[in-house]
């Protein structure tokens, strides 16, 4: 209670002074009650319900993209259509140097639970009720008085008590598993990819089964969340609102008005060898003209490829087996499902308007991991690959079709980085990350701290004053988030994601890819592509970051195997 409330209460509110006043006393305290109310410290307007509130708190609006490529959207060097989000970059901070779990449920593990991945993913997914000792983001935001809901992919638990429902979501709509049909979720995978599994859905605790003529995922989840913010700017409470996109992720699905606006965009990169190469030089100078990146780096080569492990794919190989036009049509695909999506981000920024509550939303716009080289097989000739190729009988992007974006493309939008999606080089753990604070932001900033998806849980919490549970391993990033001077830039992150490893301190990043037995070492201030490897050189730093990487290692547990459980 604020200093003018507790004086009138203990001083005028007194019986002998009523007793004295009489009627001209009681209408003199009726007075200053109205114009205690007026003075209140923490109470607000809320214009979209006409009620008077007592929080002043900010509404959160956390979306997340699914295996979006670092150089895809506009404000990021990309040449694909996004206006929405390129105007919440012009009005918020863009961050450079954001990072990820490399995958979609180690990301996903860390973002709601405070932990990284292995023990984040043992607390939330495991059907063992003795685990289930971690409060997640959702329980705590919920614990301290957020409304809280939660539209699209959740991805780490679809049993009770795994469920969104169960785990601090006031609602739920969206996939509890990795991936899905657009236009139809119900449908299974085909049998060359995941031997035909069923895909989950849900609304709150009851399963959803079928699905409406001209359904479409992102416009379905769009279409949720306004409704949400619709609901919840009704209450005195505030809100989080978790947007969890499938798109882009595969299958290779779009709207055929969506796709017809990017029909020839790509036709100018040349020939069918040269392409991935000339879309990922165009969008490395944009990067430059807009600030992103350092001159000084250069921009990675085509990775070698043909290794042992299934997601080191022989891109030129690729490329050779491929039909130009099928390749064409999958990039025109891909470019309509992120244009779609940003068309949804558009929605729900006007629905935070039209509900009088777009200037107290802090909006959070990240992808979960790099872009995505994924094919059924690494052997191009093996049988999944040719069942692929006969399901598919028409040009990729309708509901019968099953396509994938494919490793020559999946390497390309990850401009300017080495790598994608599941590896551990930046092109496989850094993602694009926009921030708009209204009032707490220089407009149109670029913020080159480090800031790892580990670090959403911690953070959020101190943002909304609620109590962070013990135990959570991120840093608050608070001042990131307002794009204030960060005072700890030695600040270290881990890595063990399929055996792929890493450890970031400062400037330097200490790399083992899967499949090799030596440590590779680049600093970041001056070479982020990883072109150049110091670990020759600098001999001593490799020694000590590599005791570092087994401290924590240690700590957080045995290395995640999460790719195949998509």
């Amino acid at each position: 209670m604020c200093f003018v409330k507790f004086f009138l209460k203990r001083i005028f509110f007194s019986k002998e002074n009523i007793h004295k006043g009489g009627r001209a006393y009681v209408l003199i305290l009726f007075g200053m009650m109205l114009f205690a109310g007026f003075l209140s410290c923490d109470s607000k307007k809320n214009v979209g319900t006409g009620m008077e509130v007592m929080d002043e708190r900010p509404n959160i609006v956390f979306i997340i993209a699914d295996d979006l490529g670092f150089s895809d959207i506009g404000a990021y060097g990309g040449e694909i259509p996004t206006p929405n989000l390129d105007k919440l970059a012009d009005s918020g901070t863009k961050y450079t140097q954001f990072y990820n779990n490399a995958v979609c449920v180690p990301t996903r593990a860390s973002i709601y639970t405070g932990y990284y991945p292995a023990e984040g993913m043992k607390r939330i997914g495991s059907q063992d009720p003795n685990v289930h000792n971690v409060v997640t983001l959702g329980e705590g935001l919920k614990k301290a008085g957020y409304n809280t809901s939660l539209t699209g992919k959740w991805h780490i638990g679809h049993k009770k008590p795994n469920r969104p429902i169960d785990r601090g979501f006031d609602e739920f709509y969206g996939m509890l598993d990795g991936a899905s049909n657009y236009f139809d979720p119900s449908m299974r995978d085909p049998e060359f990819y995941h031997d035909g599994r069923y895909r989950r859905f849900a609304h709150n605790d009851s399963m959803v089964t079928s699905f409406p003529e001209k359904y479409y995922t992102t416009d379905a989840f769009t279409e949720h969340a306004v409704g949400m913010i619709e609901k919840f700017s009704k209450s005195k409470a505030p809100f989080f609102i978790n947007v969890a996109y499938n798109a882009p992720h595969f299958p290779m699905q779009a709207k055929e008005e969506d796709i017809e606006r990017q029909v020839g965009k790509y036709d100018h990169l040349g020939n069918h060898k040269e392409r991935y190469l000339q879309l990922r030089k165009e969008r490395f100078q944009r990067q430059l003209e807009i600030g992103l990146i350092e001159p000084e780096w250069g921009l990675s080569e085509k990775p070698e490829g043909g290794g042992s492990w299934r997601y080191d794919y022989d891109i030129d190989k690729w490329i050779q087996g491929q039909d130009s036009i099928r390749e064409l049509r999958r990039m025109e695909v891909y470019a309509a499902m992120v244009s779609s999506m940003d068309t949804g981000i558009g929605r729900i920024l006007k629905a935070l308007e039209d509900n009088n509550v777009a200037d107290n939303t802090l909006v959070i716009f990240i992808s979960d991991n790099g872009g995505c080289s994924t094919v059924p097989s690494p052997d191009f000739n093996s049988e999944k690959m040719t069942e692929m190729k006969k399901y598919n009988q028409s040009l990729p992007g309708g509901k019968d079709t099953y396509e994938f974006l494919g490793p020559a493309w999946g390497w390309a939008i990850n401009t300017p980085f080495r790598r994608h999606k599941a590896w551990v080089y930046e092109g496989g753990i850094a993602s694009p990350m926009i921030v708009k604070w209204p009032h707490k932001q220089k407009e149109g900033a670029i913020n080159r701290d480090v800031i790892h998806v580990v670090d959403f849980a911690p953070t959020l919490m101190d943002i909304t004053h609620g109590a962070i549970p013990k135990g959570w391993q991120g840093n608050i990033m608070t001042q990131t988030i307002k794009n204030e001077v960060v005072t700890n830039p030695e600040r270290t992150y881990y890595w063990n994601i399929n055996d792929n490893k890493a450890i970031r301190k400062g400037k330097w990043k200490l790399v083992m890819a899967n499949g090799k037995d030596q440590w590779e070492l680049y600093d970041m201030e001056v070479d982020r592509t990883e072109t150049n490897d110091l670990a020759t050189s600098y001999s001593e730093k490799v020694e000590e970051l590599k005791g570092l990487w087994q401290e924590w290692d240690k700590n957080y547990k045995e290395s995640v195997s999460a790719i195949e459980s998509r």
